[in-house]
């Protein structure tokens, strides 16, 4: 059965990032992840310390090849590991590592100015909180990317406060709502990530977090099931109490359930997040991440759905 979805080429029923990239550059494009060295203010003591409760010592930057390295080696090292799996493929800078705008300006211009000037780099993403981000680094980051294309990657995680106080984020919804705001109109693309099965959450939760997605209107989402990582701290209360998690099964439902109420425009750069296995506590499933696309793409046309078929602007 031929796919209904238009922002397709290989039959898929959601707009993938791969099928983006090939419309914008023509070509395959991989995110090289980078270590920077910053950290976050939920850390450090500025907002709390321990950082998010889901997150590993890595500060999400678990697959960084050379990390504490300089930053041109770790490019380079990430790029030759992804050319040995895609041969022509060019590089985004991808500064995923904890809080990365997370510094005074000077320091920032200092630590990521160099990389817009690399030949090899086609993009520059940047992962960060909302509490990260004033006007004058946005306005920097806005006049980079006139070299670059910049992307700010942050996490909404959830939609429900209670959960992000829970997660020990530091932040809300009104902060992030407030910077998307602020990044509206500057040529800046924005990703927010999302987070399905975070604990005492229900169905109709995650449901609002992808509303709030919607109404948001970033240019990408990430969506992710909840890993539990060894050296987390949400690891560590499942040795002592396993609390429920989703199964495969119910996890392909939400997503299936959150891709028709997203605007067929938005890029979905994730449906599901790489699990490592060596650090992953549970679920087990995770790590068979294309067991889990391959479901979802089997739901869609078993629903006769598609990224979209339920939105509502004003939803």
């Amino acid at each position: 059965m031929l796919s209904p979805f238009p922002c397709s080429d290989t039959n898929k029923r959601y707009h993938t990032y791969s099928y983006y990239l090939k419309q914008r550059y023509g070509q395959k494009l991989a995110k090289i992840p980078l270590d920077a060295g910053f950290t976050c203010p939920n850390r450090d003591g500025t907002k709390g310390y321990g950082g998010c409760r889901f997150c590993s010592s890595h500060g999400s930057g678990d697959t960084i090849l050379c990390s504490g390295e300089d930053l041109r080696l770790q490019y380079e090292a990430g790029l030759e590991r992804a050319r040995r799996k895609w041969p022509d493929a060019a590089g985004i800078a991808y500064f995923q590592s904890f809080s990365n705008t997370y510094a005074p300006l000077p320091d920032l211009r200092r630590i990521l100015e160099p990389v817009f000037c690399w030949e090899d780099v086609t993009e520059v993403s940047i992962a960060t909180r909302p509490d990260c981000l004033d006007a004058g680094k946005i306005s920097w980051l806005s006049k980079m990317g006139y070299i670059k294309p910049v992307w700010i990657e942050m996490g909404l995680q959830s939609a429900k406060d209670a959960t992000m106080t829970a997660m020990n984020r530091g932040h809300g919804t009104e902060e992030l709502a407030a910077c998307m705001q602020l990044l509206k109109g500057t040529g800046i693309r924005t990703c927010l990530h999302i987070i399905n099965g975070l604990p005492g959450e229900s169905h109709e939760d995650m449901m609002e977090t992808a509303r709030l997605v919607a109404r948001l209107k970033p240019d990408a989402v990430k969506i992710h099931m909840l890993h539990v990582i060894s050296d987390s701290a949400l690891g560590q209360d499942y040795r002592q109490s396993p609390f429920p998690l989703l199964s495969m099964e119910e996890y392909v439902q939400v997503v299936c359930d959150q891709l028709e109420i997203l605007p067929p425009e938005m890029v979905v750069e994730r449906i599901t997040g790489d699990g490592v296995a060596d650090n992953l506590l549970a679920p087990e499933w995770t790590v068979k991440k294309r067991v889990t696309m391959n479901a979802v793409d089997r739901e869609l046309v078993r629903r006769d759905s598609w990224q979209g078929k339920r939105y509502k602007p004003e939803q």
